[in-house]
């Protein structure tokens, strides 16, 4: 069994708009680590497409330079028509490379916009990419992805409007409580490795305020909660599956055809038996 061996490692969730450079900010993180002598595990999240149900799972060519690096393990995953940004299969990926002795692993998501938040659930450190000019004050607000940051990431802060989309975010997180974690708001290039370095620093201080505040203990609890309550749900749907073929489900279907019955008592005398 997995599930024992894991629990060590630091779940980085790295999240953000469509194009804010999250999977150049991934490689020169890899890169930074590996300077450090670090392993660390990569899951590249890519759509699938509606139409053929392939994905193109570019990330194994954007980070091509860390292909033949043994202390990296990178992988690409499909949605597969998951809405929410991960791939329903990659918490149990990550749990896999944390129980294979990753001390760190990186998911990077599809970028989806505010659907995107739930990889604050999978992770015990979100990072949030925006890019100069991203929104104003007010979109900020509104945007599921300020409430989930535990550190925001300025990617492609040489260019212009890097300064007020500080100021915007800065503005917002002084209306947060004081008493709990302030995301700090980092400028990088990470085309360049600026600010690299720094993004390293505020992570390792983030899982030592977990560790220090409970916060940790809380989020990895939330997080087998949400699995076991997907894995129930998940052999639930193979029941149904199962209640929905033979010769019980087509005479309760005729009976829904022909009026002598309707779905939900259909159903429920489906169930009980």
């Amino acid at each position: 069994m997995v599930h024992p061996l894991a629990g060590a490692a630091h779940l980085i969730g790295l999240t953000g708009a469509p194009g804010a450079g999250k999977s150049t900010l991934t490689s020169a993180l890899c890169t930074e680590l590996r300077s450090r002598d670090e392993r660390i595990g990569v899951l590249a999240v890519d759509p699938t497409s509606p139409f053929s149900g392939g994905a193109i799972l570019g990330d194994r060519v954007r980070m091509g330079d860390h292909s033949l690096d043994e202390g990296v393990f990178i992988r690409s995953m499909a949605t597969r028509g998951h809405l929410g940004g991960l791939s329903v299969s990659t918490p149990e990926a990550a749990k896999v490379l944390d129980a294979a002795g990753y001390p760190r692993v990186v998911v990077e998501t599809v970028g989806v916009g505010q659907v995107e938040v739930e990889v604050a659930g999978a992770a015990d450190t979100t990072v949030v990419v925006v890019n100069p000019g991203w929104g104003d004050a007010v979109q900020a607000a509104k945007a599921g992805l300020m409430e989930v940051a535990d550190i925001f990431v300025i990617n492609k802060a040489d260019r212009p409007g890097a300064g007020e989309t500080r100021r915007d975010l800065e503005s917002m997180l002084a209306l947060a409580p004081r008493d709990q974690w302030h995301p700090p708001v980092l400028d990088v290039v990470a085309t360049e490795s600026v600010g690299i370095a720094e993004l390293v620093a505020e992570l390792d201080i983030h899982r030592d305020w977990l560790d220090s505040s409970g916060e940790g203990k809380r989020r990895r609890a939330a997080r087998l909660e949400s699995e076991l309550r997907a894995v129930v749900a998940a052999d639930l749907a193979e029941r149904a599956l199962l209640v929905c073929r033979g010769p019980r489900w087509e005479t309760a279907l005729a009976e829904v055809l022909e009026g002598r019955s309707d779905p939900w008592a259909a159903a429920a005398t489906l169930n009980r038996s």
